[in-house]
C-alpha cells in the first residue's frame, strides 16, 4: 500500500499519518520527492481498510501495490536511485564504467590493466579474488591475497574496487575493504547471504541468476533492502536459453523493463553474456543505447594467457576504442561519463 500526501502537507501531517500506519502494525518507508511525498506501507496490508487513511486531510490518495516487492518498487520510489560507490555515482545521468581482469593474477598485472582502463575512462576496477568455477579443477582465485592486491592497486590508482563475495565467512573483511560488493549469479537466491548483506553499509552489485525471472531477481534485491541496505545495483549478465553458440543470451529487454518496475540502477556485463571478446563491443553499445546505467567489461593485458575467461576479455587498446564510441552514444541519450 502506498499513501501519497498532498503537496501542501506539512511535516506534522507526515508524522501524524506515519503514526497512524505504525499503530496498525506496519512499517513505513518515506520518500520525499520534489513534487510529492510518498509513504510506503511495509507489511501485511491485506486486512487494512484504505479508507482509514483516505479520510485524513493531508492524504491525496491511497494505492495498492500488486507486486510482492515493495522497497525496490518504483511506485514506492518514483525517482531514480543514485548509488554512491566511494565517490562514483551509479544511476541517474551517470554511466558507471567498471573494467578489469576476470581474475587477479598478480599486482603487476592488475596495476597495468587498471592504469590503462582508467586512462580510457573507467571509473571502477573489477577483479576476481575468489572465483566460483564450474569445475573444481579450475583456477579458484588467489583468495585473500588477491583482495589485498586489489586494495594496493586502489591506493595506486584511486579506482574504487569491485569484487565478488562468495561466502559469509568473508563478510566482515569485504565490508571493511571492498567498495562495491558483487554477488554472482550462483548466489542470487542465497537468501541467508542476502539478509546478511542487508546489515552492511556497503553498496551491493546483484547479478541476475542464470534462469531467474525479473520478479525473482527483484525479490532477491528486496531481501537485501528489507534487511536495511537499500544501496543495490542490478547487473544483467545474460541468461540460459536453448542457444549454445554463445555463453549466455544477453537480455537487453531487461534494461527498460527493470527501469519501469524499479528505481534501482541497472548495469550490464556483456563479457559474461556472450563469452566471446568480439561480442563485447556491439552488446556494450546496445546496452548503453537501451538505457543501462553502466557497463562491467573484462579487460586483460594478455588474454591468451589469462588464468580465467581470457576468451571474453578485451585488450586495453580495444577497450580504449570502445569507450570512445560509447561516449558518443551516451551523449545522445543524455548520460554523463
Amino acid at each position: 500500500m502506498i499513501i501519497v500526501l498532498k503537496q501542501r502537507a506539512t511535516h506534522d501531517d507526515l508524522t501524524r499519518v506515519e503514526q497512524m500506519i505504525k499503530r496498525r502494525g506496519l512499517d513505513t518507508h518515506i520518500v520525499e520527492g520534489s513534487e510529492m511525498t510518498i509513504i510506503g506501507c511495509i507489511g501485511d496490508t491485506t486486512q487494512i481498510d484504505s479508507k482509514l487513511f483516505e479520510v485524513d486531510s493531508a492524504v491525496d490518495k491511497v494505492m495498492h501495490v500488486q507486486e510482492p516487492y515493495k522497497l525496490a518498487n518504483r511506485a514506492f520510489h518514483p525517482e531514480d536511485s543514485i548509488i554512491d560507490v566511494s565517490g562514483v555515482k551509479v544511476g541517474g545521468g551517470s554511466l558507471a564504467l567498471i573494467a578489469g581482469p576476470c581474475s587477479v593474477e598478480s599486482y603487476e598485472q592488475v596495476l597495468e590493466i587498471a592504469n590503462a582502463a582508467k586512462a580510457s575512462g573507467a571509473n571502477l576496477l573489477r577483479g576476481g579474488a575468489f572465483k566460483p568455477r564450474t569445475s573444481p579443477y579450475s583456477f579458484q582465485g588467489m583468495g585473500v591475497d588477491g583482495l589485498d592486491i586489489l586494495c594496493k592497486v586502489r591506493e595506486a590508482t584511486g579506482l574504487p574496487i569491485v569484487t565478488e563475495l562468495m561466502s559469509p565467512e568473508h563478510l566482515d573483511l569485504f565490508n571493511e575493504k571492498v567498495d562495491l560488493i558483487q554477488i554472482g549469479a550462483r548466489n542470487m537466491q542465497n537468501f541467508d547471504l542476502l539478509k546478511q548483506l542487508g546489515r552492511l553499509n556497503r553498496p551491493i552489485l546483484l547479478k541476475r541468476g542464470f534462469n531467474a525471472t525479473y520478479e525473482e531477481w527483484i525479490m532477491a534485491a528486496e531481501y537485501i533492502m528489507a534487511a536495511g541496505n537499500e544501496n543495490v545495483i542490478l547487473c544483467e549478465r545474460g541468461i540460459r536459453t536453448f542457444e549454445s553458440y554463445t555463453r549466455n543470451t544477453l537480455d537487453l529487454q531487461s534494461i527498460p523493463v527493470l527501469r519501469k518496475l524499479t528505481h534501482l540502477p541497472v548495469i550490464v556485463d556483456p563479457s559474461h553474456a556472450g563469452g566471446k571478446w568480439w561480442l563485447v563491443e556491439p552488446m556494450a553499445k546496445a546496452s548503453v543505447a537501451a538505457g543501462a546505467d553502466g557497463l562491467m567489461i573484462e579487460v586483460h593485458n594478455n588474454p591468451e594467457c589469462a588464468l580465467c575467461d581470457g576468451a571474453q576479455s578485451l585488450k586495453p587498446q580495444k577497450y580504449d576504442v570502445l569507450l570512445k564510441e560509447i561516449r558518443q552514444i551516451a551523449e545522445v541519450i543524455g548520460k554523463n561519463i
